[in-house]
Order: structure tokens, then C-alpha cells, then sequence
């Protein structure tokens, strides 16, 4: 039997100078072909279906509400009677109870409108992969929830009565300029309670998602103790009562 014979060197000849090589497609497919990341199902119609299931859910809820509880509908406004306190609507109240401590275009204005920036930005700052779409990422994360959330309880409901205690606006007025006394000694007073948990974290080695975490924590709890405030505890003249010690009669309480 014959020996094969070799390639010949016509074909691929040795110490050329061609830039070009035999290569050869074979048909098949990546790992990734038709493969999403792990544990994740497809927005349409699997989310979408969830999201109208709790909608028409939440509907019902309001609905059943409606017919057990009657609206607490007052007698019809008087243009000449301004009502006192004349309080937003709850989902503006907190807007309205920044408005008592500092001026209207930071509390108006920069403020929502850092939050709203804050929000946009938020996926870009944070793009991790690892853990995505999980509550609170880990464990540490949650315990990092459960502290920012109480930290920022704790600073905003004393923020807010130190200030009405011993309110800047007062102090600084004969002092200050208005926009020193309103304005940036407010915001600065705000964002240093914003930024002391994200600060404490990045000593702490924590990573984006935790300081994201953190953030987004302060920024709900805060809005919801705004509200609050705002709702249960500012009586005649937007001054800060307990709900049981209304004058003239007055307690938010009656109209739940």
C-alpha cells in the first residue's frame, strides 16, 4: 500500500508572505443562542399579564372600599373663606410640608427635580449584572434597608420638628440673606441627611448596588414621613400639633 503523499508545498508553500489563510465554517450554535440570564422570564405577556392581574386587583380593592367607607365631602367651597389649614391633596402634602421649612423654588423645584434626575440616572450608575431583579440584592443589602429606613425616620421627623422649634427663617431673618436663610442652609440640611448613610457606606467597602440601595431608601422613607407630617400632625395655621390635641376641634383623625 502506498504511503500518503504530503501536501504539497505548491498549495501551502512554507515562508510566504500571503496574508491569507484556509479556514473552514462549521454549522452550529453559540451558548447563548436563544438563552437569557438565569432564573429571568419575558416581560410579554408573562409581566404584563402579572401587572394587569394586580391592576384590575387594586381596582376591586378600591372599589369594594368605596362602598363601605363615604368620602369626606365637605359643604361647597367658599371663594371669600379660605380654609385653615388649606392642605394638597396627600400624593402633593409632602411638597407642601417642605414648603413650611424652606423656599418654594428649592422645595418646588430642586429638590423634585434631583429626584427625578436621581431616578433616570439610577440604571446607568448602577448596571450590574449580579443579583439583578432580586429584593435588596442580599442579605447585607436588606439589613442595609431596614437601617437606612429607620435612620431616615429618625433624622427627617426631627429635622422637621427642630425646625419648627427653632426655625431658620426666624433666626436668620434680620441676619441672613433670604436666599442663605431659605434656601441653602435648607438644602444643605437635606442633603447632608441624603448623603451621611451612602458616606458611612462607601467607608464600609460597600459596593453601587448597596449605596443605590441606601439612596433610594432615604429618598421613599423621607417622602413618606413628609407626608405624614404633613397629613396627621399640621393643624390650624400649618402648625405642628399631635392629632389628638387639635384646637377649634380639629383632628384629621375624624375624616378617616
Amino acid at each position: 500500500m502506498a504511503a500518503q503523499t504530503p501536501v504539497s508545498d505548491d498549495i501551502f508553500p512554507k515562508h510566504t508572505d500571503k496574508t491569507f489563510a484556509l479556514v473552514e465554517l462549521v454549522r452550529g450554535e453559540s451558548a447563548m443562542v436563544d438563552k437569557g440570564p438565569d432564573d429571568t422570564v419575558f416581560a410579554f405577556p408573562i409581566v404584563l399579564l402579572w401587572e394587569i392581574v394586580l391592576s384590575l386587583g387594586i381596582t376591586l380593592a378600591i372599589f369594594l372600599f368605596s362602598l363601605i367607607k363615604q368620602a369626606p365631602l365637605e359643604e361647597i367651597a367658599n371663594p371669600f373663606v379660605t380654609t385653615d389649614p388649606a392642605k394638597a391633596p396627600w400624593y402633593f402634602i409632602g411638597l407642601q410640608e417642605l414648603l413650611e421649612h424652606m423656599h418654594p423654588v428649592v422645595a418646588g423645584v430642586l429638590i423634585p427635580g434631583a429626584l427625578v434626575l436621581f431616578l433616570v440616572v439610577l440604571p446607568y450608575i448602577d448596571h450590574a449584572r449580579e443579583d439583578a431583579g432580586i429584593w435588596f440584592a442580599s442579605a447585607r443589602g436588606k439589613r442595609i434597608v431596614v437601617w437606612t429606613a429607620i435612620y431616615a425616620a429618625v433624622a427627617m421627623t426631627a429635622y422637621i420638628v427642630l425646625d419648627n422649634a427653632f426655625s431658620l427663617r426666624e433666626l436668620l431673618r434680620s441676619v441672613a440673606p433670604q436666599w442663605i436663610a431659605q434656601g441653602l442652609l435648607p438644602a444643605a440640611i437635606i442633603a447632608l441627611i441624603v448623603i451621611l448613610p451612602a458616606l458611612a457606606l462607601w467607608r464600609l467597602k460597600a459596593n453601587t448596588r448597596q449605596v443605590m440601595l441606601a439612596l433610594f431608601t432615604v429618598m421613599i422613607v423621607s417622602a413618606v414621613v413628609l407626608t405624614v407630617s404633613g397629613f396627621l400632625f399640621r393643624g390650624p395655621g400649618f402648625k405642628l400639633y399631635l392629632p389628638w390635641q387639635m384646637p377649634n376641634g380639629y383632628n384629621p383623625w375624624d375624616g378617616l
